[in-house]
């Protein structure tokens, strides 16, 4: 298909060096710091065309910064970029679109109040008169979305639209921009799992018309089920590139850390023992008259995780919120702590009050509600227990020295790296600062753990750590509710699941006796038969 002089190339053709093994993308030594921070170190790379290549390493790897360099975001202090044989300049993104690079975000760069068509052209607008521009851009857009199944209305406003054809919408601004190589970072994060399973369908149309991919996520089930091959990064080097086909979750695991690694965390068949929590239709109304929990049910008992899967959004961060004591809006029905009622609104609901009843909270965004960045790992450590007796010096002071020596041992039983509580929370790698929030909840032996996104951003390593903390909690007799858009870690650790949509309960499923599609189905809408495949 042609797609004719508005676009300027072949939309089905491979890049004719395709066949003459010239790479699509060849990185050569490139170097990047930050003060003295080394990001990159003497980084090659090659990237076939045609081909879809993963790009995986724990959080500060170098993986965002090398992207940044290919994207022209930064500019590398050494080293140099050949796209399709040729030596390339990239001095910006503009350049990167020039080469015929695109770049789908993390977080989209969307205008929720602008059209699909809108968002298309925007910042590649020919002339004055806006008219022939969306005429033109109508007519490509339609190819486009037959060619690569990017169906989506081109007249829709995007803030209706969802999260998966918000992401097809990046991907045809991409396209209509010509762009023969596509970078996609962490793509599937805020996808079902039958959307990340039409993205997967739409990258390998992509990849079959001859376009390269480079895939940044961490997830190895998808590195291992989409690319051709895969590098792995580390400390800010490339450690490793090799076939897919030829490695495994677990070497790729083991390259990324540096260590064996367990991807599941053992663990005994939970012994559940009197109701902890019970909730008893919930409705939760925000200042704007919307409805963010509808009539939410549940109970979970000592000894046993509940976790609670959905798409972002659906009301598992309200139900954090009242459970934690501080959602805004109008609260309706009935929550009960080991058979006492708690305060749900008002003066009574705090995080204070719920930790004197027994409940500690891992909040979903450690950065704007689990730590004061800026602050000491010490003075984290105490905050929400800065009444406790043993950080209290008198009755009048806290006793610091207290606090820092309790922050010492937390860090020394968490492996907090550098185990330094002197430095502030900004210091430390995202992992380590989940650590910090997970050892100031858990050790105080709390009845009821709430934690949300405990693995959100952290690394693979430290995910093994805190999944085994959290199992030993439930061991020890805790009650948990676990919330996590991660399906892997909803299957892996809870005893039970509920499946959250529209702030409704779809559903409640035993790990053993549900899988990924049935659940991606309830996390959609579609209600299904109990244990239906």
């Amino acid at each position: 298909m042609t797609l004719g002089k508005d676009t300027g190339r072949q939309a089905t053709a491979a890049p004719s060096n395709m066949q003459a093994g010239v790479p699509a993308i060849e990185l050569r030594g490139i170097s990047k710091a930050f003060g003295p921070v080394q990001a990159n170190k003497d980084i090659s790379i090659r990237v076939m065309p045609g081909t879809i290549h993963g790009i995986i390493g724990e959080n500060g790897a170098g993986k965002s910064t090398l992207m940044s360099i290919l994207y022209g975001f930064y500019r590398a202090d050494a080293g140099e970029i050949f796209i399709n044989g040729r030596p390339t300049t990239i001095t910006d993104s503009q350049a990167a679109i020039r080469a015929g690079i695109g770049m789908v975000f993390q977080h989209f760069k969307l205008v929720q109040n602008f059209t699909v068509l809108e968002n298309v052209i925007l910042g590649a607008e020919e002339g004055a008169l806006l008219r022939p521009s969306l005429a033109k851009a109508r007519k490509t857009l339609a190819h486009l979305a037959e060619e690569y199944e990017l169906e989506v209305d081109p007249e829709a406003v995007i803030e209706a639209l969802s999260v998966g054809h918000q992401q097809r919408v990046e991907i045809l601004k991409a396209l209509y921009r010509q762009a023969d190589i596509l970078i996609l970072d962490e793509p599937t994060g805020v996808l079902t799992p039958d959307e990340a399973d039409h993205l997967f369908r739409i990258l390998r149309g992509l990849k079959a018309q001859g376009k390269t991919i480079i895939l940044i996520t961490h997830k190895l089930r998808e590195i291992m089920e989409i690319t051709d091959r895969v590098s792995v990064m580390r400390r800010g080097e490339m450690v490793a590139t090799v076939t897919t086909s030829e490695t495994s979750p677990e070497a790729l695991a083991e390259l990324m850390v540096g260590r064996k690694v367990l991807l599941h965390v053992p663990k005994a068949t939970a012994q559940p023992g009197a109701t902890v929590l019970d909730v008893e239709n919930l409705r939760v109304t925000d200042g704007a008259g919307v409805a963010r929990l509808k009539g939410v049910s549940l109970k979970i008992r000592a000894g046993e995780i509940l976790g609670i899967a959905g798409v972002a959004g659906n009301g598992q961060s309200e139900l954090l919120e009242v459970l934690g004591g501080f959602a805004p809006g109008k609260i309706e029905g009935r929550v009960s702590l080991s058979g006492q009622d708690l305060v749900l609104s008002g003066p009574g609901a705090t995080g204070e009050t719920r930790r004197a009843a027994g409940i500690a909270h891992v909040p979903e965004d450690r950065h704007h509600l689990g730590l004061i960045l800026d602050f000491a790992a010490w003075e984290n450590i105490a905050f929400g227990y800065h009444g406790a007796p043993d950080y209290q010096a008198n009755a009048l002071f806290m006793d610091n020295d207290a606090i820092i020596r309790d922050t010492e041992g937390k860090m020394a039983r968490f492996d907090v790296r550098p185990p330094n509580p002197q430095l502030p929370a900004k210091s430390f790698s995202g992992g380590n600062q989940q650590k910090i929030v997970l050892a100031r909840e858990i050790e105080r032996n709390p009845v009821l753990l709430l934690v949300g996104q405990p693995t959100r951003g952290v690394d693979i390593g430290a995910i093994e750590f805190i999944h085994r903390r959290i199992v030993e909690l439930r061991d020890a007799g805790a009650a948990i509710l676990l919330v996590s858009v991660e399906l892997e870690e909803i299957l892996s650790l809870s005893d039970r699941i509920a499946v959250m949509f529209d702030g409704q309960i779809m559903g409640e499923r035993l790990p053993d006796q549900t899988n990924e599609r049935e659940l991606g189905l309830l996390m959609a809408g579609v209600a299904t038969e109990a244990g239906a495949a």
